[in-house]
């Protein structure tokens, strides 16, 4: 094998232990074995287990975040961008599900970027701007956007991890929910909301 061959014989090989095993579980010794090389050739592309997760990572980021940010690029009303962007992130989950357990899965110690969290962050300064605009319209606060777009994106991705392993309902009854619940409970935002069990000062 060429160097890029052999390169990408490892991240083929350590993205399904990933997947399967987790960061923790996965070994150099595993991954070397699995591609019938010896250890050091592993260092030898990689540096050692964090540097190829942190290539099969940034791979699998790049590839759900250019899936969303093609959806919400169409300037064609919310509720068309938030049924694009809820699909952008099931399509992610039907079709490459090992990708998404890698991002799902705690990342290693020590690492604040790569992960789920972050991904998600990303996303939601994504959606941020384009719920300001729609509450800007609507005479709602546009500081408020930020919490929106977290809960948004929060919901989207939870409902997706639950239905990576619970495949009862279609993907696109799956959307037709979520865009339902966050469609609805957008449309009727109250412009002073206060909890109804705390006294109003």
């Amino acid at each position: 094998m060429t160097g890029p061959e052999r390169r990408e014989q490892l991240l083929t090989v350590g993205r399904k232990l990933f997947a399967d095993k987790g960061f923790e579980a996965t070994t150099v010794e595993e991954v070397a074995s699995r591609a019938n090389v010896s250890k050091p050739v592993v260092y030898e592309h990689f540096g050692g287990k964090e540097g190829l997760y942190a290539v099969v990572v940034d791979r699998e980021i790049q590839a759900l975040l250019g899936g969303i940010s093609t959806a919400l690029e169409e300037p064609e009303g919310a509720r068309v961008l938030l049924e694009r962007a809820t699909m952008a992130l099931l399509d992610y989950i039907e079709s490459d599900p090992s990708g998404f357990r890698i991002l799902v899965r705690d990342s290693p110690p020590g690492q604040s970027t790569g992960s789920f969290a972050s991904v998600l962050g990303e996303v939601a300064s994504q959606v941020e701007h384009l719920l300001a605009a729609e509450f800007k319209q609507r005479g709602i606060d546009t500081k408020s956007a930020p919490i929106h777009a977290h809960m948004l994106v929060g919901m989207v991705a939870l409902t997706g991890q639950w239905w990576l392993d619970h495949r009862k309902f279609k993907k696109d009854q799956v959307a037709a929910h979520l865009v339902n619940l966050a469609w609805n409970g957008l449309s009727g935002l109250d412009q002073a909301p206060r909890l109804v069990t705390v006294p109003h000062r």
